[in-house]
């Protein structure tokens, strides 16, 4: 049993997992533009807030290859258009502006376009390494909450496909197995990409991990009759109240682990808080295309003509969320206050 890995930089190529053939298809695509990189983004062949930002800083160093100006001041500009342009790719992930912003911070000292050019792979290279170790200490600190607890539930993907490595929800299974720790993960079926049925469920049992696929509609029923001992779940931008962003149908388990007087927590690494924004209020909440609720797959299952509210995000109160865990430590409620002594004040996108 292996983790599996979406992200690879090999011969200088960027290569990516495609997750949108998983899991009957395990089929490797090579980036080699801007524009294919920023369609890899928006069609979810690459996802995960983590994963996103890596590959977009990959992509900033593949085109600087190809911008031809020698003169220092024009290639920034021209950078700064390549980053403007993926930064439309995604609206929620927080990762991603973080990403982009360090991929121009990069550059800023570089003398000549020759060493820019380098400085750009470097830190693609270097945002690539950080977050597989970030995910790591992530896994070791959800352990720790965990260690009293074998039945625990989660949504979406929030693994190793959607990181570096390791994931961060799924981090501590992962690790767990490594280490002799049994968990049995409930993952909702994720509706209506269905990245808990396609990712997650695929994900783990390459692993090794007990995994049992439910509907979303099932949580509460679950929750009560199959003992679930808590809820973890990643997240795509935490305000700075502790607010937090991530794939639909999150909200919902996070009030039924509050009815059900279960922990709920949430692991994301310390570059998914964006303290620009006080509260989950001034979180934008992307909306997809109405084909993903009345199609499955090509197939219709609606009438013709069904209107749809098709967004890909909720945001669930701090009030809701047990522990928010990260690679600089678990952050207990009184957010306002603890994300600023955990993480520090300089993250924002």
């Amino acid at each position: 049993m292996t983790i599996p890995v979406s992200i690879q930089w090999k011969n200088n190529q960027l290569i990516i997992l495609d997750q949108q053939k998983l899991p009957h298809q395990i089929d490797f695509l090579t980036l080699d533009s801007l524009e294919s990189v920023y369609d890899a983004i928006i069609t979810l062949k690459v996802r995960g807030a983590p994963a996103i930002g890596i590959t977009a800083a990959y992509g900033i160093a593949l085109e600087a290859k190809n911008h031809t100006t020698e003169n220092i001041k024009d290639f920034r500009q021209c950078v700064r258009k390549d980053v403007e342009y993926l930064a439309k790719s995604r609206p929620t992930a927080v990762n991603l502006f973080w990403a982009l912003e360090r991929m121009l911070s990069s550059i800023l000292n570089a003398q000549n376009v020759h060493e820019a050019q380098g400085f750009l792979l470097e830190e693609a290279k270097k945002i690539h390494i950080d977050d597989e170790e970030s995910c790591r200490t992530i896994g070791e600190y959800a352990l720790e909450l965990l260690k009293n607890q074998s039945n625990v539930m989660t949504i979406c993907n929030a693994g190793s496909i959607a990181t570096a490595k390791y994931g961060t929800a799924l981090a501590p299974f992962h690790l767990g197995r490594e280490r002799g720790k049994e968990f049995h993960v409930f993952a909702c079926e994720t509706r209506p990409v269905y990245q808990g049925a396609r990712l997650t469920v695929w994900e783990l049992q390459q692993s090794g991990v007990d995994v049992t696929l439910i509907t979303d509609s099932m949580a509460a029923h679950t929750i009560h009759t199959q003992k679930i001992e808590a809820i973890i779940v990643g997240a795509d931008r935490i305000a700075a109240n502790g607010d937090t962003a991530n794939k639909i149908g999150t909200l919902n388990l996070a009030i039924l682990a509050n009815a059900f007087n279960i922990p709920f927590y949430v692991a994301a690494p310390s570059s998914t808080f964006d303290l620009s924004i006080s509260d989950g209020s001034a979180i934008p909440i992307e909306e997809r295309q109405s084909q993903e609720v009345t199609h499955f797959g090509n197939t219709p299952i609606a009438p013709p003509g069904t209107k749809v509210y098709n967004p890909a995000f909720d945001v669930t109160p701090a009030k809701f969320i047990s522990a928010i865990i990260t690679e600089k430590g678990i952050i207990y409620p009184g957010y306002q206050e603890n994300i600023l002594t955990v993480i520090g004040k300089t993250i924002s996108n």
